[in-house]
């Protein structure tokens, strides 16, 4: 019997995957274990192997090609199996032509055409596509309503209406959060030329994810600054040490020793919050994620534990899992488990960040750059104007269960640590 292989359950929450290239074709002969596709999801990209020893039987997904967990993606022969020759069916009696799209594919179309096409009333597939690229717009769709002799409820779609309330879901029926659908766009090339890029892998992926956590989380963010001057002296007193090591001494490698204190102090920093269960899901582990610019996009590798290892560990881990998530090579287990995240955008510059939380987490530290300025030190009768290399610094946190004089007490323990690098050194 043929085999269907198809996505299987990715874990971590993932339900899709983008196809980057096929290797094989219809009539190929594999063996098991063979590589037949490569994957990316939003955590990394994988190489897919054949189930079996035999024949491919037909490729049902291309490049470029988004599929979802238990979506068939190939048929297989097992070795030794031939496909069973079968009559030809009767011819069909002649129908009238309509016109309609191949069917070697889905309709290109967005959400909110699909769902004015089925407001009207039409099958979307019946619509001939005036779109770039193919592409079914919502003035197609209302074009065949009213060739169809339904003018009325195109014309009535023309008008904003609220959509109405649907019942609540049955428990047995609830469906995992998405971000909210989107609404119809204005057709831009109207007025001039533009360019459509798909919105494909991380991209498409950080997308859906921060669009979930901007609609789930309603954030807040506490600002305040750390003096580096000493960190940066230390910095540089071990930098080379480190690098011999196979380290990279960042600021991030403090930032992340600094955090893993502030977690364990205040440790609902460190949670996610069930509303269904109404309870605050308190970790007893401390996994930080940082954020990681690379060619395929915005990724966030994990140092597992950080609060066990000391500062040199985490300057070669955390270099060794930047060089291997930016070369493709980072794992699911590498980008997922995570459960608090740090973003540093300061060598790119910028005075100050307000990131998104990271969904399901609850808090986020960003940085900006450190710039040398003006400090006054001393009291109000004796003081002095010194130069200093000040780190602005944001922690944005979700307000249904953290408050601003926590954050701001958080914040402290973090400036704390980076203002007195000794004491970082001392912790396990």
């Amino acid at each position: 019997m043929p085999v269907e292989f198809k996505l299987p359950d990715l874990g971590e929450g993932i339900h899709e995957g983008e196809i980057i290239e096929v290797l094989v074709h219809a009539g190929d002969k594999v063996e098991d274990g063979q590589t037949v596709l490569i994957i990316e999801t939003d955590k990394a990209t994988a190489e897919v192997p054949s189930p079996v020893t035999g024949t491919v039987k037909e490729v049902r997904v291309k490049p470029g090609q988004t599929v979802r967990v238990g979506e068939v993606l190939i048929v297989f022969l097992k070795e030794g199996e031939f496909e069973e020759k079968t009559k030809a069916p009767p011819p069909k009696a002649p129908e009238e032509k309509r016109e309609t799209r191949p069917p070697e594919g889905p309709v290109a179309a967005a959400p909110s055409t699909r769902r004015l096409a089925r407001e009207l009333g039409v099958d979307i597939g019946q619509v001939k596509p005036g779109g770039p690229g193919g592409r079914v717009t919502p003035e197609d769709v209302r074009a065949f309503a009213q060739s169809a002799g339904q003018p009325e409820a195109a014309k009535a779609t023309l008008e904003p209406k609220i959509a109405p309330v649907p019942p609540l879901e049955k428990e047995e029926e609830k469906k995992p959060l998405e971000p909210p659908e989107t609404v119809a766009l204005p057709q831009f090339d109207r007025a001039g030329p533009v360019e459509r890029i798909p919105l494909r892998s991380v991209r498409r992926a950080t997308a859906k994810h921060v669009a979930l956590a901007w609609s789930q989380v309603p954030h807040v963010t506490h600002m305040d600054v750390a003096d580096l001057t000493e960190l940066e002296a230390f910095r540089r007193k071990h930098k080379q040490q480190v690098e011999e090591q196979g380290g990279a001494l960042s600021l991030t490698v403090f930032a992340m020793k600094a955090a893993a204190a502030a977690l364990k102090k205040f440790p609902r920093f460190n949670s996610s919050v069930d509303m269904e269960s109404e309870e605050i899901i308190i970790k007893h582990y401390h996994n930080v994620g940082f954020a990681v610019d690379t060619d395929r996009g915005l990724l966030v590798p994990v140092i597992r534990g950080v609060d066990c290892k000391s500062i040199f560990d985490l300057a070669i881990e955390i270099k060794n899992l930047i060089e291997k998530t930016r070369q493709g090579l980072a794992t699911t287990d590498d980008l997922s488990g995570g459960t608090f995240t740090i973003t540093n955008v300061g060598p790119l510059g910028g005075t100050g960040l307000s990131p998104i939380v990271n969904y399901p987490e609850v808090a986020i530290l960003g940085m900006a750059q450190a710039r040398l300025q003006p400090m006054v030190v001393g009291d109000e009768i004796n003081y002095e104007i010194v130069p200093r290399l000040m780190l602005p610094l944001g922690v944005t946190f979700d307000h249904r269960v953290l408050d601003g004089a926590e954050a701001a007490r958080f914040l402290r323990i973090i400036i704390e640590g980076l203002e007195n690098p000794e004491n970082l050194l001392m912790m396990s």
